[in-house]
């Protein structure tokens, strides 16, 4: 085999990371068909196909999942220390925060509030979705990212590290000072409501409560975005299911109240990484402060 050629190898990585060669040609500026030629030079050089075609999709053989673990380790640690060269040693840490778009502000905020007393620390939040922001940390755009779900190891070959930062008990919430006096269903036979999207896992925890206790939801409309549910529920004097950190403030304000928390249910907040050579120090402490026993 003659010596490998890296120039090839970190396309291969970026349309393997992908999973689309259209969309990595348009990321790095190349059309389809040199991008194609490239990957193809790599394999001849390999001796051994490290894609096969399952209809119009590319999937890694054998061989390409173990090069892109290879290839992983090494442009990924490559761009860690290019990021690390552009922001010049010195005493002053800046971390770039997403957060996934539908997330509670509430709860994003509660979480970056410890850098708040950080005299040597700024930051900057970007709200993208979950491609987003796993692009962003394979491209180490973002030194972390919060969601309300866990990442599995084997999405594009990475060892994603997710660490449990908030747990936040669901309820049902509504209008101030008109919660039934009977339990649930009781009472909640004319009620209309307004309930988080089919996608989301607050959704089927709601659906499951009410199938034990034989109660039919009015719906009014379903929602993906806590920040556009708080509005709605502080507005349309509908009842809503949701963690009442995403409330706070109406809570306090008596304009909504906790009607009743749900049995057993929580929504879970994660702080997502990837493996890298060096965290900055600031970052392990915002976790530490986070972390939940």
């Amino acid at each position: 085999m003659a010596r490998l050629n890296y120039h090839h190898l970190y396309y291969f990585w970026r349309v393997a990371s992908i999973g689309h060669l259209t969309q990595a040609a348009e990321q790095l500026h190349l059309s389809q068909s040199a991008l194609s030629a490239q990957i193809k030079q790599l394999e001849n050089n390999i001796g051994q196909p490290l894609f096969e075609r399952e209809g119009r999709r590319l999937v890694l053989t054998d061989v390409g999942k173990r090069v892109q673990l290879y290839a992983q380790d090494i442009f990924s640690t490559g761009e860690e220390l290019e990021q690390f060269l552009k922001s010049g040693n010195t005493d002053h840490t800046h971390l770039n925060i997403g957060f996934e778009t539908h997330l509670s502000r509430n709860f994003i905020e509660a979480f970056i509030t410890p850098l708040f007393s950080e005299p040597t620390v700024s930051f900057t939040l970007y709200a993208r979705t979950m491609d987003g922001l796993m692009d962003g940390l394979l491209n180490h755009e973002l030194d972390i990212a919060l969601t309300n779900r866990a990442l599995a190891n084997d999405v594009h070959g990475i060892l994603w590290q997710n660490q449990l930062v908030a747990r936040q008990s669901v309820a049902i919430v509504g209008p101030y000072g008109e919660q039934p006096k009977q339990s649930f269903p009781e009472g909640y036979e004319d009620k209309t409501w307004i309930l988080p999207a089919r996608n989301m896992g607050i959704r089927s925890v709601f659906e499951s409560f009410c199938a034990t206790q034989q109660y039919r939801a009015e719906i009014k409309a379903e929602v993906d975005d806590m920040a556009m549910m708080r509005l709605l529920a502080r507005d349309s004097g509908f009842l809503s299911v949701l963690p009442p950190v995403v409330v706070k403030d109406e809570i306090e304000a008596k304009k909504l109240q906790v009607y009743q928390e749900l049995p057993q249910a929580y929504e879970h907040f994660y702080a997502l990484q990837m493996p890298r050579k060096f965290i900055p120090e600031v970052l392990l402490h915002l976790l530490r402060s986070h972390q939940l026993e």
